[in-house]
């Protein structure tokens, strides 16, 4: 079974970012950039189906400039087989229709039978390429899973839902989005990094996979949030109430 992982660029999720001074966006020139929390977590996860003998290859697939190559370089250190950057440089920011629309040609391309990638980045927190891609190839589909096991052409995926959590079965091939309670990545180290940069990484153009983008989005001005406010000590109960009352009130 070939397994198929999306990840994604992003700032180092404990880095403090700042706004530009224009106000176009966030700063990331000299920020410390890495995968995706989540991405990472389903980067792990077909990692260990690989080493367990469930699947026979993993290839991760980024999108974006030529810099998120780095990505696909760390994946590959975790164990990934391979990675594939689609790489663009549009003058515009990727949507998740437009990742949605190039996995689905890498995976046509790669054949994939299984594709994980992480529920949401914690950049834009969109929460919508899974559900997109799988939409697109007419697949089922299980996000936030906590739990997956693989079984006789069947994937049985743990998920969590707002009363708690559920246990879906389904059909491969499949979309799975990971949750971070899937597991805990492993530690990469240094001598696994530099093994990574002998292994293939192969790019590739939107133009060669067939899919046109275009810009259906603009982003008019974006300003850091506002500073929260002070909190209010109160007496009681009843003087609690009472300053709910008069913040409704406003």
């Amino acid at each position: 079974m070939k397994v198929l992982v999306a990840v994604k660029r992003v700032a180092d999720s404990n880095v403090k970012v700042r706004v530009r001074d224009d106000e176009s966006g966030v700063e990331l020139a000299g920020v410390r950039m890495g995968i995706n929390p989540f991405d990472e977590v389903a980067v792990e996860q077909a990692v260990r189906w690989k080493e367990q003998g469930v699947a026979t290859e993993v290839v991760c697939v980024t999108c974006g400039a030529a810099a998120c190559g780095d990505a696909l370089r760390t994946a590959m250190a975790m164990g990934a087989d391979r990675g594939v950057l689609v790489e663009t440089d549009l003058g515009f920011d990727l949507l998740p229709l437009h990742v949605a629309k190039l996995l689905l040609a890498v995976i046509r391309r790669e054949q994939a039978q299984l594709v994980l990638l992480g529920k949401q980045a914690v950049d834009d927190d969109c929460n919508q390429t899974g559900q997109m891609l799988a939409a697109l190839l007419g697949w089922p589909q299980a996000t936030f899973a906590s739990g997956v096991e693989i079984a006789g052409g069947r994937a049985r995926v743990r998920r969590e839902i707002d009363g708690g959590s559920e246990t879906l079965s389904m059909p491969l091939p499949a979309v799975i989005t990971a949750d971070l309670r899937l597991n805990e990545p492993r530690y990469v180290t240094l001598p696994n990094l530099m093994k990574a940069r002998k292994k293939a990484l192969a790019t590739l153009r939107p133009a060669e996979l067939g899919v046109e983008l275009s810009e259906h989005l603009q982003t008019l001005r974006v300003t850091e949030p506002a500073p929260r406010a002070e909190g209010v000590r109160v007496a009681d109960a009843a003087a609690l109430i009472d300053v709910l009352k008069a913040e409704l009130a406003r």
